[in-house]
């Protein structure tokens, strides 16, 4: 996505990337993927699969379909998050909050559904706050860089050799 914009700002006379055009661009991508998965379905006659789990679901149809209601929108505002942090941030960041993500969500399954913390999940864990924590490391020891005063003073002449 962020290649995307950038090439479309390198082009001549190109109109600036607004955040309205990067929702358009992922509206495109959505419907895309949307069209795409539902054919599979419709070839796999996988849509007939879908009443079967709702009445086999444990908190009753309306729960599943309340659920598989829910669980869009939250994809679809977690992506709109996403697209908000590479267009104002970059997508360096966006995959930092995603990987953040990843642990969040095993803890709460844990805490919320008393699921079984087994060693694949604290591998994830691991890894996962690793690299955020790497990833901050690294923001924190750039910015002090860029903070320290240069050696010369601003009024040296430089001769190169």
């Amino acid at each position: 996505m962020e290649l995307s914009q950038a090439r479309h700002a390198a082009r001549a006379g190109a109109a600036a990337v607004t955040y309205t055009l990067v929702i358009e661009m992922q509206l495109v991508i959505g419907l895309t993927a949307t069209i795409f998965t539902a054919v599979g379905m419709l070839v796999n006659n996988d849509f007939h699969a879908i009443p079967e789990e709702a009445r086999e679901f444990g908190f009753g149809r309306t729960g599943y379909y309340l659920l598989l209601a829910g669980s869009a929108a939250t994809y679809q505002c977690f992506f709109l998050g996403t697209i908000g942090a590479i267009f104002f941030g970059s997508a360096l960041l966006a995959g930092v909050v995603m990987t953040v993500l990843i642990p969040v969500t095993e803890v709460l399954a844990v805490l919320l559904f008393s699921e079984p913390f087994n060693g694949t999940k604290g591998v994830a864990l691991a890894l996962s706050l690793w690299g955020f924590v790497s990833y901050f490391y690294g923001e924190v020891q750039t910015a002090k860089a860029n903070r320290q005063p240069d050696n010369n003073p601003p009024n040296a002449e430089h001769l190169d050799p």
